[in-house]
C-alpha cells in the first residue's frame, strides 16, 4: 500500500512539472545562454559595420536617360551635404547603368571598386547586390540595386544619423521551448515563389522543401527560400501574432544551416526561434524587403527573438 502511494505521487509530480513546462517559459542551460548571447553581440556588429544596414541614408529610383548626382539641390539625385555639388552621372538605358562624369569631370576621391572612376557600365546583378559595383568617396559608399525591371541608387553613410543614434536592440527572454527539430520534406523539382516586397515589387526565390514542425501540441508547415545558392543557409521569412504588438508588423527572418541530410533528401532541421531577427526595413526605410507567402504567417505567438527596434 505504501509503495502503491508512492507511486501516486511520483506521477503527480511528474504531471505538474510538464504542465509548468507549457506554462511558464523554461530557464535556458548557461551554455545555450552563451551562444545566443555571441550570436547577438555578432548581429549587432553586423548591424552598425560602417557600411550595415543602419549606415542606409537613401534609396534613388533611377529614371529612364540621365540621373546627375551630389549635394546641389538641380542634381535629380541627391547626398547627403558631405558629398561634392556635383558628383556624376548615372545614365539608365534599358537595363544597362552608365558612369558618366559630371561637368566639369569626376570629382577627386571618388572611386568604383577603389579605383578611380573613369567612364563604365556598371555591374548590376538582380539579386545579388554585393556582387554590384561600389562608388565611394568621403564617408559615402554607393551602389545601383535591380528590383524586377526598376533601379536605384542605394547610399550608405558612415556617418549617418543611424549610426549615431544607434542605442541596442530589444530581445525577448531566450526559452529553449522555441528551438524545435523539424521535418525536411524536400521538394521535386523545386518550386519557385514571388514574394513582393515592402516596395510594391516582387522578387523570385527557389524553394527547396517544407520544414514541418510541432509546437505546443499543435503541427506547423513552413518554406524557406535559397536567398544566395552559393551559400549553405535556409532563409526563413516569417509572420507571427506577436507582431501586432511587439515585433515588427511586417516580418521577421530566420536563417538555418540545411537539413542533416542535404536539401534533396528526408530529413530533420533545427528551428530556433531565439534566432529570429528583424529584416533591415524595421530599422530604415531605405530597405527593399520581401514579405512572407500565406503559409509563413502563422496563427501562434513566437515571444522569443528580436523585438521591435522603434516604439
Amino acid at each position: 500500500m505504501r509503495w502503491r502511494w508512492l507511486r501516486c505521487v511520483v506521477v503527480i509530480i511528474a504531471l505538474v512539472t510538464c504542465g509548468a513546462s507549457l506554462l511558464f517559459p523554461q530557464s535556458p542551460s548557461s551554455d545555450y545562454e552563451r551562444e545566443l548571447q555571441t550570436w547577438r553581440e555578432h548581429y549587432a556588429a553586423e548591424l552598425t559595420k560602417p557600411d550595415g544596414w543602419l549606415s542606409l541614408a537613401g534609396l534613388e529610383w533611377l529614371q529612364n536617360g540621365e540621373n546627375s548626382f551630389g549635394s546641389a539641390a538641380d542634381n535629380r539625385i541627391h547626398l547627403p551635404a558631405s558629398a561634392p555639388a556635383h558628383l556624376g552621372i548615372l545614365r539608365l538605358e534599358g537595363e544597362s547603368v552608365r558612369l558618366l562624369p559630371a561637368k566639369g569631370g569626376f570629382s577627386q576621391g571618388l572611386l568604383v571598386d577603389r579605383r578611380a572612376a573613369t567612364e563604365q557600365t556598371l555591374r548590376v546583378e538582380p539579386k545579388q547586390d554585393k556582387l554590384n559595383a561600389r562608388l565611394t568617396i568621403g564617408s559615402l559608399q554607393m551602389y545601383v540595386i535591380r528590383r524586377e525591371n526598376r533601379f536605384a541608387l542605394r547610399i550608405k553613410d558612415s556617418q549617418s544619423a543611424g549610426l549615431r543614434e544607434f542605442q541596442g536592440l530589444h530581445w525577448f527572454q531566450p526559452n529553449e521551448h522555441y528551438r524545435v527539430t523539424a521535418k525536411w520534406t524536400p521538394y521535386a523539382p523545386q518550386k519557385t515563389v514571388a514574394l513582393s516586397t515592402l516596395v510594391g515589387t516582387t522578387v523570385e526565390y527557389p524553394v527547396p522543401g517544407a520544414a514541418e514542425f510541432t509546437l505546443n501540441n499543435k503541427t506547423y508547415r513552413v518554406e524557406p527560400v535559397l536567398e544566395d545558392p552559393n551559400q549553405p543557409k535556409l532563409f526563413f521569412i516569417l509572420r507571427d501574432t506577436t507582431s501586432s504588438t511587439s515585433t515588427y508588423p511586417a516580418c521577421r527572418f530566420l536563417y538555418t544551416g540545411f537539413p542533416s541530410n542535404g536539401l534533396d533528401k528526408e530529413g530533420e532541421l533545427v528551428l530556433d526561434f531565439n534566432h529570429l531577427e528583424n529584416p533591415p526595413c524595421a530599422y530604415t526605410p531605405f530597405a527593399t524587403c520581401p514579405l512572407p507567402p500565406p503559409g509563413n504567417r502563422l496563427p501562434i505567438a513566437l515571444p522569443v527573438g528580436e523585438k521591435r527596434y522603434h516604439d
